[in-house]
């Protein structure tokens, strides 16, 4: 009878975790009929809190990050914060001349202040991170002490798959540059996961609410991992974006970020395409249809 008992609790825990991976198979089935079709790289890492809920489809593969880098980069200036060596509230100037030097590129912060001001750092980081800001972004890289030092923040930290080289201006310069900027769709929840779950021991309170509201609140990317979630989702995310080359080309239009369901759970999502030969539209309904699928996969747990 004992035995019995045994082999009938041994049944149900096999059916359990067939279930359970079942489910996640379903969820890969799913996503790769999106992808099916389409003439693109995509990179992309799901993870739940639970170890059955890591999904990836080229998690490991080498691809552009563009402006992705800016959460990268925010997060070694809060750290440089509780250092010390900094604060939110110290101004950096920016003068005419720089004004000038980023005319062409993407900068609402160049357009609020057209003919330069001094500006807290505290403004510089809101319009890098939730605008998508170049200036304030290339800026903030001048001020922490460049793209080695971050790169070599995440690296120490054991994320080695990123590569931070170049900064904004340079980058949008020359087409090729952004592949030396890249990173993995693994490698991105990473370093999502390390600073969202390390509240205290990565930074200090106020830093870790500072850099999470603002990610909150980002503004680029509507139509990417919030697109097709029920509304008032809270997604704390960064997007990248090179537009096409002369040859109708994307080399990179990417999201990744933290998705929080109704009963507080979340997942981390990173969604990272390259090489696309598709429209925008398409390009940005793939992620899309990648974040709605996973929403509806977790939603049912």
């Amino acid at each position: 009878m004992k035995i019995q008992k045994i082999l009938i609790l041994l049944i149900f825990v096999l059916a359990f975790v067939s279930s359970k991976a079942q489910s996640i198979d379903a969820l890969r089935l799913k996503i790769n009929e999106v992808l099916a079709d389409k003439s693109a790289t995509v990179g992309l890492a799901i993870k739940g809190t639970k170890p059955q809920d890591t999904l990836s489809i080229n998690g490991d593969k080498h691809l552009p990050m563009q402006s992705v880098f800016k959460y990268h980069l925010a997060l070694v200036v809060l750290h440089q914060v509780d250092q010390g060596k900094l604060s939110l509230d110290d101004k950096i100037s920016i003068d005419e001349e720089l004004v000038s030097l980023y005319a062409h590129l993407w900068s609402p912060l160049r357009k609020k202040y057209p003919n330069g001001a001094e500006v807290s750092i505290a403004e510089v980081l809101r319009y890098t991170v939730a605008l998508s800001d170049n200036l304030g972004c290339d800026m903030l890289f001048n001020l922490v002490g460049g793209t080695k030092l971050v790169q070599a923040y995440f690296r120490e930290k054991g994320i080695k798959d990123i590569a931070i080289v170049h900064p904004e201006i340079v980058m949008q310069a020359n087409w090729e540059c952004q592949y030396e900027n890249w990173t993995t769709a693994k490698a991105s929840n990473q370093a999502l996961q390390l600073f969202f779950e390390n509240t205290n021991k990565l930074l200090s309170t106020d830093s870790h609410n500072f850099l999470l509201e603002t990610l909150k609140g980002t503004k680029t990317g509507k139509n990417s991992i919030k697109g097709l979630l029920p509304p008032h989702t809270v997604v704390a995310h960064k997007t990248g974006h090179s537009g096409k080359n002369k040859n109708g080309l994307t080399g990179a239009l990417n999201d990744i970020g933290i998705v929080f369901l109704p009963d507080g759970s979340y997942f981390y999502l990173s969604v990272l395409l390259s090489d696309s030969m598709e429209d925008t539209k398409t390009n940005q309904k793939i992620i899309a249809d990648i974040a709605k699928l996973t929403w509806d996969y977790f939603k049912k747990k």
